[in-house]
């Protein structure tokens, strides 16, 4: 499957959305286009239940209009849902027959528990939170779902979400009206605690959608984050009370200039934020995480797995995630592979003699980063360190805690002392000093584990160290073929080394034809 693309119209309750997604042969997802409309669906329904024709027509003019972006583009398969506004539709069945005389599109009704799944089923497979409940707010619906261990436990629908939310309790008032927003609080607490499995369930608040990436998105500029990205961003329940107290003081002015505001959930963000403050506070969750990725997401991995392999596996998300990246940056796995074994060898010398102790928290980044090293000259070969910080630290990466993204990202564009601090300076207050350390220590050994393959042949066979006469060291190197390159490269950085063992050190380079290789053990 190479390219292939697949056209996704999701009808919400607050807005109507047209993504087309592109897969490659290694199974990554990409978007090509990713637009949207705040049709408010769910405020055309009456007390009945009833959409008005102004909602239908609303409907099929969005869809209209996204139709024909999409057939300007060459899709192999697609889809179109709806979630809420049209599933407590009384008149659904009218609003279905419509859209497919109308505009020839067969609009499939999501119910609660598909939804609920396919959210949560994109969290579990991106994410390395193992245990959570998982919610996603729309415009008429609250879907959440408590998994442990990855696997699912508990499910619910609530049916209310931000837009309805919006319309009960502040229509005709001011968005932030206090009274208000004690009341909608009063009646949401009541709804979560009606719940069971919610009550002090302590886990993390996986938060899913548009609403819940606003929060996001306004935390990060009131702190000045220093990278990119959102997936896997943690907020303290403080945090999250804080940003919720920013939107309640502010006008609706103010809001409009409110960095990280999308400027259509003006409002609806503060309704939204009741229900994110009051089920944190119900769950007695120590932790917010943000999800980038959702329901959307959630049925493009669902179809990936069923049609191949399990190219997204619930519990090996880093290390797809790496493959992943490995392939897009065309590394050569012959250089990858002996760039490991030759930092794993030195680590455990090093471990041995006590000169290092390293956590397996750190060894398995050294494993990754030895993978992805330098991938960066896949731009330009004369900033390759500086593009492979950038890229790693400030990509939405599967699996990775922010934390461990600059943790890789440290390790994999290691070049010198002086670019690590200058990297490590806008994450300061991220790392203590003896982890700083431990981090510099393991960039410079996978540095020269690369100069060892200088030729990237796998001339070296195996590394030793000795203590040498003088309180240095040693270090053999036993090598097959012609290893001048590697000779000349490795002592030109034995430097970086030199700060690891923190003495002197002589290298010793020697043939040895029948003895063992790196690879054997």
């Amino acid at each position: 499957m190479k390219n292939e693309r697949f056209g996704l119209l999701d009808v919400g309750s607050n807005t109507i959305r047209l993504v087309i997604f592109e897969m490659d042969e290694h199974h990554s997802i990409s978007e090509l286009q990713n637009i949207k409309t705040p049709a408010r669906l769910v405020q055309y329904l009456d007390e009945d239940k009833v959409m008005s024709e102004e909602g239908i027509q609303v409907l099929l003019t969005v869809l209209r209009s996204f139709l024909d972006i999409a057939d300007r583009y060459d899709i192999t398969k697609s889809r179109a849902i709806a979630t809420a506004a049209i599933r407590q539709s009384t008149n659904r069945e009218a609003i279905i027959k419509r859209v497919n005389d109308e505009l020839g599109l067969e609009l499939e009704i999501l119910p609660e528990e598909r939804e609920a799944f396919y959210g949560n089923y994109a969290v579990r497979h991106t994410m390395d939170v193992m245990d959570g409940i998982s919610i996603d707010i729309g415009g008429g619906s609250t879907e959440l779902t408590l998994y442990k261990n990855k696997e699912v436990k508990s499910s619910h629908s609530f049916p209310f979400g931000a837009v309805s939310l919006q319309h009960q309790f502040f229509d005709g008032k001011q968005h932030n009206d206090k009274k208000a927003i004690e009341k909608a609080r009063s009646w949401v607490n009541k709804q979560f605690k009606s719940l069971k499995w919610v009550k002090s369930a302590g886990v993390p608040l996986v938060g899913i959608g548009g609403s819940a990436r606003n929060y996001a998105d306004i935390h990060q500029r009131q702190i000045n984050y220093p990278i990119a990205g959102i997936h896997e961003y943690r907020m303290t329940p403080q945090e999250l009370m804080d940003t919720f107290d920013i939107l309640t003081s502010s006008s609706m002015d103010e809001l409009s200039d409110l960095d990280g505001l999308s400027e259509d959930r003006r409002d609806i963000i503060i309704p939204a934020g009741i229900v994110f403050t009051e089920l944190m506070a119900v769950m007695k969750s120590k932790g917010f995480v943000i999800s980038s990725r959702g329901l959307r997401e959630g049925i493009m991995i669902e179809q990936l797995n069923d049609m191949y392999d399990e190219p997204y596996d619930l519990y090996g998300v880093k290390r797809q995630t790496v493959q992943r990246l490995f392939n897009q940056y065309n590394i050569r796995t012959i250089s990858a592979h002996q760039r490991i074994i030759l930092a794993d060898r030195l680590i455990a010398m090093l471990k041995e003699k006590e000169i290092v102790s390293v956590k397996d928290k750190h060894l398995y980044l050294v494993h990754y980063a030895a993978t992805l090293y330098y991938l960066g000259s896949y731009i330009e070969d004369d900033s390759e360190s500086q593009h492979t910080f950038y890229i790693i630290s400030n990509s939405n990466l599967n699996g990775f805690s922010h934390r461990d993204r600059v943790r890789l990202a440290l390790l994999a564009s290691y070049k010198n002392r002086s670019l690590f601090k200058q990297y490590v300076k806008d994450v300061e207050d991220w790392f203590d000093d003896e982890e700083k350390e431990v981090l510099l220590y393991l960039g410079c050994i996978i540095k020269f584990a690369e100069a060892l393959n200088d030729s990237r042949v796998n001339f070296v066979e195996d590394i030793d160290i000795k203590e040498g006469k003088d309180d240095d060291y040693e270090l053999h190197i036993t090598y097959k073929g012609n290893a001048i390159a590697e000779e000349y490269r490795a002592n030109k950085h034995k430097n970086h080394l030199e700060r690891v063992f923190g003495k002197p050190l002589t290298l010793v380079f020697h043939t040895d034809s029948d003895g063992p290789s790196l690879s054997e053990g």
